[in-house]
């Protein structure tokens, strides 16, 4: 969901309320903290910012500008999951799908301009083969992916209907539409626009059903994935950078008490970026 930036509190409005109240870029002032990824360009582009602008505390900033790319995006989205601080992003890196471009000037009128877009990560449940439960968040997905030379073998269950008895293949793919742009992508799982309300479950190298390509979920739905033969099949399970090794049973679902913004300059908002994504040749 997009909307008009309302403020440093991070609230997002609907299109019915943009005559409320916005903060003006002199709000911003002395209240941005700047993160950057350890690279030189990165770090270079903190000193110029700071030296220019200020720098806030994280825990008392109204934004947090993140500089880098992608994958520091993520790194930040994580750290601060759940606190409800804005993040802007400059690209500094390589990819930059996530990321604004990188300019120096009119900064804080940028952020005072910017929109919101408002995401929900996945929940990630997973039960060891001791017997251990462990939970993890993911902001791109969740990938459940073989451990040893042998194929992994997967039941499938979507709000508790067995939807796949068997799938041979390298691993799968939950994706969030923010995520359906990263792993999901390069596994030839399709783009989500931001408004569908979908998750894209995608096969890696699917062996048997060979001609199965996946499914579109609605965001609510709650998939299980069982592992069968686990001693022969050992799978690992992955909520973005977070690993749990030996599973026998996954449950993934969105989670909507948890929620991160995200800012965009006007002319490039991530659902702009996903369906121009679909037309790059």
């Amino acid at each position: 969901m997009s909307a008009p930036f309302s403020g440093p509190a991070g609230a997002c409005l609907p299109p019915s309320a943009a005559e409320a109240p916005t903060i003006g870029p002199q709000g911003f002032a002395g209240r941005v903290a700047f993160l950057a990824a350890a690279t030189e360009v990165a770090s270079t582009a903190r000193a110029r910012l700071v030296a220019r602008y200020g720098d806030a505390p994280p825990e008392q900033a109204a934004v947090i500008v993140a500089l880098g790319g992608d994958g520091f995006m993520l790194e930040t989205q994580h750290r601060f999951l759940g606190r409800n601080i804005p993040i802007y992003g400059m690209n500094c890196g390589s990819v930059g799908f996530l990321m604004n471009d990188y300019h120096e000037e009119r900064l804080l009128e940028r952020l005072a301009e910017a929109q919101a877009t408002v995401l929900h990560p996945l929940r990630m449940i997973a039960t060891t083969a001791d017997g251990r439960v462990e939970e993890a968040l993911a902001i791109n997905e969740v990938s459940l992916l073989r451990e040893a030379r042998q194929a992994a073998k997967l039941r499938i269950l979507v709000d508790g209907k067995e939807r796949l008895p068997e799938l041979i293949c390298d691993g799968i793919i939950v994706a969030t539409p923010a995520g359906s742009t990263a792993y999901n992508l390069s596994a030839h799982g399709p783009i989500i626009p931001l408004g569908a309300a979908l998750l894209a479950m995608t096969p890696i190298s699917a062996f048997r059903p060979r001609r199965w390509r996946g499914a579109l979920l609605p965001n609510d739905a709650v998939v299980v994935f069982e592992i069968l033969e686990p001693e022969k099949r050992p799978v690992a399970a992955v909520a973005d950078y977070t690993e749990v090794r030996e599973v026998l049973r996954v449950e993934v679902r969105e989670d909507r008490s948890v929620s991160l913004t995200l800012l965009f300059d006007p002319d490039h908002g991530l659902s702009e970026r996903i369906i121009a994504e679909q037309f790059t040749v």
